[in-house]
């Protein structure tokens, strides 16, 4: 059944069942599908045969799943953009998109109160025909808009729905990440997919740690896909566990690395619930492998696996000559499949960098270091993480992944500290997983012994800076930007 089929579906046989949930707003599946026609046929009527990009500025209202579908259903892309972007990036967005209209909840809302009920007929959308448009954040600060198409989302969603074990009509998806963040993919289309319910985690709670954890007990929720820094800041607060949120069935992780430390403690605070892992880049359609996470896999590996490879993708270790390396060797990670994106918008210079065909299939060059010990993937952190300092070569995730391994951390963020042009010295961020000993300096001074053990003299940070927990960004990583301004 074509996605937008079964979605439609529950918007007529359970016309009352909760689609959305966010802050005080609430909308059914009844809803959804009569807002969602009303507004493609005012797209058609504004826009004609155009097929251009729908631009849709919001955060986490309901018109904001409204205006996706709709989009899609009229046979146009839609590009999410965050209230929270600044105006000028907003703009440069729309501009590379080439989005003739922009939508926003109170706009929606105007155009589907005024046109009432619509019987509308969906224009045929096939699987080559992009889907959604993210922009993600270019090396030359030009955002790039990475381009997923239909048939990229169906193998997706085909694997999660055969692998997942998702009950119909029966699951809560807890929405953390922001519609411009990939993850949230994962909980809008698995759960509209199959007549669920998506709880949004709006801004004002996660400002809010009082109003935050007041919204996780009140969620319901079953299944969780977010990101390890938010799991993190979460278990801050020690209430923050079964009994807080006695029906989650499922921790999903993605985004970031997943510190065993950060597994071990959710398994003691969640003891009945699998923790799984995953791994993927925007660019391969929100995740392609994953694995559960056990006691007895956090006691034999650091770090963490990603895990198994998603069924009709292919990963490869590529080494510097392009080739394959022999098994538990380092080299890049390429991905290939029908997950993978056919590139990026109106840029076919970094298209042709990062995609090529491979054996009649689409292939990514990730830029992740990786390797495949008989079938199980390790990523190794970023290619472009490495920096030279005093002549030496330091991969900053090696660095990360040693601190964390420390019985004292919790979780650690090393960056470069820069005097002019040059690297002068490496300074650590850190969350403690007890209460500090002694001053400043005498915990440092301890962490450095301990790490001097791991590690040689020139990896060791010289400074260290303990916080409660990381500022982080709008996709729920750790900010790495704002933790340079303390520098």
């Amino acid at each position: 059944m074509h996605l937008l089929d079964r979605i439609e579906k529950y918007g007529h046989t359970a016309p009352d069942r909760l689609a959305h949930v966010s802050g005080e707003r609430r909308m059914t599946h009844g809803e959804l599908l009569a807002k969602s026609n009303a507004l493609a046929a005012w797209l058609d009527a504004q826009l004609g045969d155009k097929r251009t990009p729908i631009a849709v500025h919001g955060h986490k209202e309901p018109e904001m799943l409204v205006s996706f579908l709709a989009a899609v259903k009229s046979g146009r892309p839609y590009v999410p953009i965050d209230y929270m972007t600044p105006q000028q990036r907003m703009e440069r967005v729309v501009e590379i998109a080439g989005a003739e209209v922009v939508l926003t909840p109170a706009k929606v809302a105007e155009i589907v109160a005024a046109a009432g009920a619509v019987d509308y007929k969906r224009k045929p959308l096939e699987t080559s025909d992009p889907f959604y448009i993210l922009f993600t954040s270019g090396s030359t600060g030009e955002p790039k808009g990475v381009v997923i198409t239909l048939g990229n989302l169906n193998h997706y969603l085909a694997w999660m729905h055969g692998d997942g074990g998702f009950r119909e009509c029966g699951e809560i998806f807890l929405n953390h990440a922001p519609f411009t963040f990939d993850l949230s993919v994962h909980d809008i289309y698995l759960a509209l997919s199959s007549g669920n319910t998506i709880f949004s985690l709006t801004k004002d709670h996660i400002s809010n740690l009082r109003a935050l954890f007041i919204a996780l007990r009140e969620s319901g929720a079953t299944l969780w896909m977010t990101t390890p820094s938010f799991a993190q800041m979460c278990m801050i607060e020690k209430s923050f566990n079964s009994m807080m949120m006695p029906h989650v069935r499922a921790f999903y992780f993605c985004g970031e690395t997943l510190a065993p430390e950060t597994a071990s403690q959710l398994l003691e605070r969640f003891p009945n619930v699998p923790v799984w892992n995953t791994y993927g880049p925007t660019e391969a359609t929100v995740a392609m492998t994953k694995i559960g996470i056990t006691r007895e896999i956090i006691a034999q590996c650091n770090p963490l696996p990603i895990g198994y490879v998603m069924p009709g993708t292919r990963v490869i270790i590529r080494g510097e000559d392009g080739k394959a390396v022999p098994g538990g060797e380092r080299g890049e990670i390429v991905i290939a499949g029908p997950n993978v994106s056919p590139g990026y918008l109106k840029r076919d210079d970094l298209t042709a960098k990062a995609f090529y065909p491979l054996d009649g299939t689409r292939a990514y060059r990730t830029g992740d270091w990786g390797r495949d010990r008989h079938g199980m993937l390790f990523c190794e952190g970023r290619m472009d993480s490495q920096i030279k300092l005093h002549g030496y070569r330091i991969e900053l995730g090696d660095l990360e992944a040693n601190l964390r391994a420390l019985p004292e951390i919790t979780d650690a963020v090393v960056l470069p500290v820069r005097k002019g042009e040059v690297i002068d010295s490496l300074a650590a961020f850190v969350v403690l997983s007890g209460p500090k000993q002694g001053t400043d300096f005498e915990q440092s001074a301890k962490l450095k012994t301990q790490l001097g053990v791991r590690l040689p003299a020139y990896m060791v940070p010289r400074k260290f800076h303990f916080l409660d927990s990381f500022p982080m960004n709008n996709n729920g990583k750790a900010d790495r930007k704002k933790l340079a301004e303390m520098l």
